[in-house]
């Protein structure tokens, strides 16, 4: 500690998160053992402009540079009176679905703030970034990640202007946030059971943005998006499950590829925008039953023919053989067995 310089500095780190995810794990944990969901991802209420339309409750989750936060930031061009909850960790009550936001700063990747960005005035604390000096010998931040991968930034709630820390009007939608190219851009459950069961087989791929060893393309599951829980699986499968029965919508909003097509982070907002306006329309996504989608323009319809049912089952049994091994590996607390059974129904529609 550097008390003259109100400066300290924390050694031994394998990764600079860990101190953040440490204190958000045991916060996490503490929620769910007092009646609330443990949350990884973004949350904000679209409070409508219109006095006839009603407000829109909205959370998003996804694993780290999967897009979370920037749907959760987006300002949909003034359309709506935004505010945001936080776009990384919160709890949702789940005896009247408000929500509390569990920081109340940000920690931000620097990657997309050089020298002279806005952003640079809310920066607290940087990590993992370089220094150097200007044209006037004053030192500045290198924030891009030249030298070392991943810096970081503790970064001051007052970069968003519309932040609060609490949220009384209940949940409306759960956006689980994939990357998985076999999905139209946005796909709506209307179980509750599978919806429960595709966010505990949330299909991703690995970002920078995350402590990994390995390839970034690789898809992977993570229940929930959230690696940090210390407490049975078992429990957010019931509680999420619970959240969906009580009433509250789901859906799986791409944000990668679809039939070998980019989906770009302006065609995401505009799906998110014609949900909340409720000008969304959903049509059958073949033959799987509770599963809905909505066309959206420039990508195609999905066919259903031989190629495209293959390449559903293929990602339809990834998670199904991602559930039988939990449970082989985890008896004691042990999925449900109608998520494994839901799942294999899921298979048997595309076989027909």
């Amino acid at each position: 500690f550097d008390t003259q310089h109100n400066c300290v500095i924390i050694l031994g780190l394998n990764y600079f998160g860990e101190l953040k995810k440490a204190t958000l794990t045991l916060a996490w944990a503490t929620a769910a053992r007092n009646g609330y969901v443990a949350c990884h991802g973004g949350l904000k209420i679209f409070k409508q402009k219109e006095v006839e339309k009603q407000d829109y409750v909205a959370s998003f989750f996804g694993l780290s540079g999967s897009g979370k936060s920037t749907l959760t930031h987006a300002k949909h061009n003034g359309k709506y009176d935004i505010k945001v909850l936080h776009d990384d960790a919160f709890i949702i009550s789940v005896k009247d679905g408000s929500s509390i936001a569990l920081e109340p700063s940000y920690f931000d990747k620097t990657n997309d703030y050089s020298i002279g960005h806005r952003e640079q005035d809310f920066f607290v604390t940087v990590q993992n970034c370089g220094v150097t000096l200007d044209d006037n010998g004053l030192k500045k931040l290198v924030t891009e990640d030249i030298r070392n991968g991943n810096g970081r930034t503790v970064k001051s709630r007052f970069a968003t202007l519309n932040r609060v820390d609490r949220i009384d009007e209940p949940i409306q939608a759960i956006f689980w946030i994939m990357k998985d190219d076999s999905l139209t851009p946005l796909v709506k459950i209307n179980d509750s059971l599978i919806a429960s069961t595709m966010g505990c087989t949330l299909m991703a791929k690995r970002s920078n943005a995350e402590n990994v060893i390995g390839k970034h393309d690789d898809l992977v599951i993570e229940p929930y998006a959230n690696p940090f829980r210390v407490y049975p699986l078992v429990e957010d499968y019931r509680i999420f499950r619970s959240l969906f029965e009580s009433g509250v919508d789901c859906y799986i909003i791409n944000t990668g590829f679809y039939m070998g097509r980019g989906i770009s982070k302006e065609v995401s907002l505009s799906i998110i925008e014609k949900i909340v306006d409720e000008e969304a329309d959903f049509k059958p996504f073949g033959p799987l039953e509770g599963f809905e989608y909505m066309e959206c323009e420039g990508y195609p319809v999905p066919s259903f023919d031989s190629r495209y049912k293959q390449l559903i089952r293929e990602r339809m049994q990834v998670r199904l053989n991602f559930l039988l091994a939990f449970n082989q590996k985890y008896p004691k607390t042990a999925l449900p067995i109608d998520a494994i059974s839901r799942l294999e129904t899921v298979l048997q529609n595309l076989e027909a």
